[in-house]
């Protein structure tokens, strides 16, 4: 069976990391995990599972995962946020790939969990995530929404079951996440040279709140579809808004 090394960033996990990584037992051969000193019970949770736990202070998150990729043992990894979780259909169909041999690499269907409720519209599901491949093909890029770069396109192989994402368990979350997001996007967006016009500002965000909510069919998901329909639309609008005063803080400075 050809072994897999499991690999996590953390930083004060501690209500999700034990769920995590009792999930990926039983299919790591190893478990790695890179931790921006937590001040919470993340690494005494850790220690518990007998993982290589790192401690790094905090850069950006592809460079934390590539950071955790290069401290693994094995050529392929499963990278796995903290507050995700492997489905038992998930776990036995990655158990049968290592079996007969793991190749390319694999997408998960991710299921997320909005303050307890599973969201299967809104655009969210099946959200198909790249989540085992060769580490040696392909490292991670970008500041936020970091994504994987490949030397050579991968054979791609979607398992069955899902990965679990229990993201929101209460609104206030999801706010300070958005304020969170939303400057590492405009840093990025600055970098780029990307602009927000006034008519994107009016615009965008109610059109985000139109895809979500009825294109994307979010009113199947009742009050939970139309919360994360308006809170959609508002992370568009402080996104755009931080980016004009930028921008026109770097117009007025010359």
């Amino acid at each position: 069976m050809d072994k897999l090394s499991v690999v996590i960033i953390t930083h004060n996990e501690e209500s999700n990391i034990g769920r995590c990584l009792d999930s990926v037992a039983k299919v790591a051969d190893e478990i790695v995990v890179v931790d921006a000193y937590s001040t919470d019970k993340t690494e005494e949770i850790c220690r518990q599972f007998c993982v290589r736990f790192y401690q790094r202070e905090w850069d950006d998150f592809s460079s934390q995962k590539n950071y955790a990729n290069e401290r693994a043992s094995y050529d392929y990894v499963l990278s796995i946020d903290a507050d995700e979780a492997l489905s038992e259909e998930l776990i036995r169909s990655i158990l049968q790939e290592k079996s007969i041999g793991l190749h390319g690499a694999y997408w998960f269907n991710r299921l997320t969990y909005f303050c307890g409720y599973p969201v299967r519209h809104c655009g969210w599901y099946p959200d198909r995530k790249l989540r085992i491949w060769n580490k040696k093909e392909a490292r991670w890029s970008g500041l936020v929404h970091e994504e994987l770069k490949f030397g050579e396109k991968p054979k791609k192989t979607v398992l069955d079951g899902d990965l679990l994402h229990y993201t929101i368990e209460r609104l206030d979350q999801q706010v300070e996440k958005i304020m969170r997001y939303t400057n590492y996007r405009v840093e990025t967006a600055l970098k780029n040279g990307k602009r927000a016009t006034l008519a994107a500002l009016l615009l965008k965000p109610m059109f985000k709140f139109f895809k979500i909510y009825v294109l994307k069919a979010g009113f199947l998901d009742g009050f939970v579809g139309f919360l994360i329909a308006r809170n959609s639309a508002f992370s568009r609008f402080l996104y755009l808004s931080k980016l004009r005063i930028e921008q026109n803080k770097v117009k007025e400075n010359g």
